[in-house]
């Protein structure tokens, strides 16, 4: 004969609920929601970044797009300009392209033909353009957080980059506590 008791049926209900509660936090834990860190600044992942955006948007998902370091580029406004900038801040600005016209791809960029090979492409077979897609990532709420960090690092200021409606500049931590409460979290 074995020392253990069986549980009462009052202590396997008391175990059910228990469990019933474990199973409701960890499915309200996760909303309906994709966050995305875009840290490239690449013609090719950019587009990628949108095109998975805008794909989940339509599903009615909540996307959350974190633009980093190179990408900012593609944020930036080419027809507007910031004063009082310090000469590092002038030479990232300089360098590096300014708006979604001006991003290179990733591979096989040859000598600037690949983006424009690319262009065409896209519109040959009615594929939105990034400019397009941007204007659809609006219209479907998908919200556009700029790295405080990394704007200020390469001198740049919020005046600087495109009107969008849903975007704002923030903190890593903004991102990873959003991050925290998607389902989904892809880096490009």
């Amino acid at each position: 004969m074995s020392n253990t008791t069986e549980p009462t049926p009052a202590q396997l209900l008391e175990q059910l609920e228990a469990l019933k509660q474990r199973v409701a936090q960890l499915e309200s834990g996760r909303k309906d929601q994709l966050s995305i860190a875009v840290v490239s600044g690449d013609l090719d992942k950019v587009l990628a970044a949108f095109v998975i955006s805008i794909a989940a948007a339509a599903m009615d998902t909540q996307v959350k797009l974190f633009f980093s370091f190179w990408s900012l580029a593609a944020l930036r406004d080419a027809r507007k300009k910031a004063k009082g900038k310090d000469f590092i801040s002038k030479m990232f600005g300089m360098m590096l392209p300014k708006g979604t016209g001006q991003l290179k791809l990733s591979n096989m960029n040859m000598a600037g033909m690949g983006p424009m090979m690319i262009k065409h492409l896209m519109r040959k077979q009615n594929v939105m353009s990034l400019e397009q897609m941007l204007k659809e990532a609006a219209e479907l709420g998908i919200e556009i957080t700029v790295c405080e960090m990394s704007a200020g690092l390469m001198g740049f200021r919020k005046e600087e980059f495109i009107d969008y409606p849903n975007l704002r500049m923030a903190g890593a931590a903004t991102f990873v506590a959003e991050a925290g409460e998607s389902s989904m979290q892809l880096f490009i």
